[in-house]
């Protein structure tokens, strides 16, 4: 069986936002930009690894969601506690030095990690988790 990962999704509140960061800062290319009855999808990847994508999607896509779902989620997000997604890069410290610069919120500076990796962590701008890990055999 041949198996590979495809997309993930990332709740965001604010697409414009978010395509400040990911696109202007992280660097990822559009693929693809859709509405739908009122909602955004925006479809994103890595120069280096196009088959996989990012799809930047409406914290509750579900145009039939009740009004307290929708401030539940907003609320999560709100806490930062929806997503968290894990880039790997070859440089860890020159990735940490680009999106600080940038303005995104450093929710840790690099540091080698027990486990093996140097890794960063950021919030994008709806306050999803993303951590920027070097293997060790990039160093």
């Amino acid at each position: 069986m041949d198996i590979k990962l495809k997309q993930c999704f990332i709740a965001v509140d604010d697409h414009d936002k978010a395509l400040a960061f990911y696109r202007d800062a992280l660097g990822l290319e559009v693929k693809n930009d859709v509405g739908f009855e009122g909602m955004r999808w925006v479809t994103l990847s890595s120069p280096t690894q196009p088959d996989v994508e990012v799809v930047l999607e409406p914290p509750l896509a579900d145009p039939n969601a009740s009004p307290d779902d929708r401030q539940a989620m907003a609320e999560l997000m709100a806490k930062g506690m929806l997503r968290g997604v894990i880039f790997s890069t070859e440089d860890c410290d020159a990735t940490f030095e680009k999106l600080a610069a940038s303005g995104a919120e450093v929710i840790q500076e690099p540091m080698d990690m027990p486990y093996g990796v140097r890794d960063c962590a950021f919030r994008d701008p709806a306050g999803n988790l993303l951590r920027f890990a070097q293997r060790p055999d990039a160093a």
